[in-house]
Order: C-alpha cells, then structure tokens, then sequence
C-alpha cells in the first residue's frame, strides 16, 4: 500500500458509530463507552488462540535450540514491544539478548514521538542486519494498521535470513494481507477515537504479548507452578518474592528461607533443588544445566 494511499478502508481508520458524540459526553458516560468498547479486546484473544498458541510453540522451540525471541514495530506497536522485553529479564531471569525490543527511531522514539520513521521500509531491514538474525531467531512484527512499511521491510528480511516470523495486526487479513509463519489478527474494530490504535488496538496488542511471552518461559522451564522460581532478586520487593515462594514451597520459615536463598545465591531454582534433594550449590547448579534449567526434569534426575 503506497502512503498516498486512502486508508479508510482499514478497520482500524474507520468511525466507531458508538463514540460519534464522543465531544458532548459527561465523564462518567466516556468511563463507561471506554469499559463497553473494551470488552472486545477479550473477544479479539479468544478468536486468536490458535495463532497465539502457534506463535508460543514456535518460540518455545526456537529459544531451546538457542535462538533469541525480537519485537519490531513503531510507534505505540514499537514501544510495546520494547516494555515486554525489558520486563522479561526481572521477571524470569533472562539474558537481556534473549527477548529484544526494536522500535523505529531507537531508544529516543520511547518517549518522543517519531512516528514519521516508520515509513521507511530500509530502516526495518537495517535494524534486522544489526542484529544479525539467524534461522534460529523469531522475529514478531507488531503493527496494529498492518501497513506500516518499518515493520514489513523487517519480517521480508527475516525471512530472508530464514527467521520464524509472527505477524500481529488488528486489521483483517483479507484487508493487509502478509505472508507469515504465524499470522495473529487481534481484531477489535474501530477506536472509540477514530483511528488512535494506542486504545483498544494498543490494549489488546498488550495482551498478546504478555500471553505469548510469559508462555514461552513457561515452557522453557522459568516457572514452578505458578511460581516465578527464576525472578531476579535484584530488589527488595522481588527479594521478598523470592522468600515468600520458599517458604511456600518448602515451609520453611522466613529466617531459614532467607539462608537458604544466600547458600544458593540468591537463586530461587537451585535454592529449591538444594532444600528438596539435600545437596549443595555446586551440585545443584551443575544438575540444573544438565536439564536446561528445567526444575521439575532436575527433580527428576
């Protein structure tokens, strides 16, 4: 689609008929159209599981096979993100490389607009070239029009590299069509404000990838239960985490789980593996990479 081309057409561009006054609204009534219009981000999900829980198994086996997981977009997409790559680092431990965000106009484009940027095509096949992406990476592209030309000019040459690819818009295929290995449409129709996909389009976009990232560490062994086990004790707070989830998962009381958590630096996995198979920290740590860091497969051994 070339710029200069109308984009009306889009569900994304088109006029919400339930927000046509939106200018003479009391504030209770914008409160309670934005709840209404909402709802449908729970829709767009369950009507995606499919392609979501495709892009999950994707993903999963790719970072087994040691490839690394990267957003592209621009805009609120870009941002997005980059939010849920930065967050997965605390959350689960993870090497800053595994999960990346790449937004157009880099690290500035986070907090000033620069949406201009992301009509260029070359700049999203550059971006993929830095970081030299192999076929062992898998490259999600988030544009919530599906036209934006940053993104698509970076999933061709992904694919070109032979990189695994998920496209995820919020227009209908049959309106941007794009080749993918998974193609996710989380279609919530039109914004309440015409056209401001930072609203439901940005929301349900939200969604996807903390299901989709959050799943991919579930199945790369980073949870016990529902337990975060591999949290990064970094702060207070997560530090109190950590605690709580021993204490949960052993009994033991606050003071020896705070032991426990020093004896297995500060390291939550090998401080359970430790507690439940009575053996020390270096015998603990050498079991967990014999098992790729998976708890339960080392419990096992």
């Amino acid at each position: 689609m070339s710029s200069y081309e109308s984009r009306g057409h889009l569900l994304t561009e088109q006029v919400n008929p339930e927000s046509q006054n939106l200018d003479q609204m009391s504030a209770l009534e914008l409160v309670d159209l934005f709840n209404r219009e909402d709802q449908k981000t729970l829709e767009a999900i369950a009507n995606a599981r499919k392609e979501l829980a495709q892009a999950i198994e994707i993903t999963s086996a790719a970072l087994k096979q040691g490839g690394r997981l990267f957003y592209i977009g621009a805009g609120t997409s870009g941002r997005l993100g980059v939010l849920d790559a930065a967050e997965c680092p605390p959350t689960f431990c993870t090497p800053p490389e595994l999960v990346q965000g790449i937004i157009a106009g880099g690290a500035g484009a986070l907090v000033r607009s620069s949406e201009d940027l992301e009509d260029r095509a070359e700049d999203g096949k550059e971006a993929i070239a830095q970081r030299q992406i192999t076929e062992l990476d898998v490259v999600v592209g988030i544009t919530a029009g599906g036209t934006t030309p940053y993104v698509q000019g970076a999933l061709l040459a992904a694919q070109q590299r032979g990189a695994k690819t998920v496209f995820i818009s919020c227009v209908p295929a049959d309106q941007v069509p794009f080749a993918a290995d998974v193609d996710i449409r989380l279609l919530t129709g039109p914004e309440i404000l015409a056209g401001s996909t930072r609203l439901k389009a940005g929301t349900v976009t939200k969604m996807a990838l903390n299901i989709l990232s959050t799943s991919v560490m579930v199945k790369l062994g980073k949870v016990y239960g529902n337990r975060m086990i591999d949290v990064a004790v970094t702060n207070h707070k997560l530090h109190d985490r950590a605690l709580r989830i021993l204490q949960d998962l052993t009994e033991l009381s606050r003071e020896d789980a705070a032991l426990l958590l020093e004896k297995a630096h500060r390291r939550v996995k090998v401080a359970l593996l430790m507690h439940w198979k009575e053996i020390d920290f270096e015998t603990g740590d050498r079991l967990l990479q014999e098992c790729q860091g998976n708890l339960r497969d080392a419990l096992a051994e």
